[in-house]
């Protein structure tokens, strides 16, 4: 089956970005990277990269909010 948007390919392959707000998200590999973010995983499958964000992204409130929760 072809997937027409590549963030829907469960087969697909993906790199985990990160902005500067420490915020992630999963990137389809052969989508160019959007400005204002960095690739911190290499591209590999969606549940691999599940995994890694569960291990990794302890939050969801983004870094320039983190100091002004208590």
């Amino acid at each position: 089956m072809e997937f027409s948007n590549p963030f829907d390919n469960p087969q697909g392959r993906f790199a985990i970005l990160q902005n500067e707000n420490g915020q992630y998200s999963l990137w389809p590999a052969q989508c160019a990277q959007p400005a204002g973010w960095r690739q911190v995983c290499e591209p590999q499958s969606q549940e691999a990269c599940q995994q890694w964000l569960s291990e990794n992204w302890q939050t969801l409130i983004p870094s320039h909010f983190a100091g002004e929760i208590a």
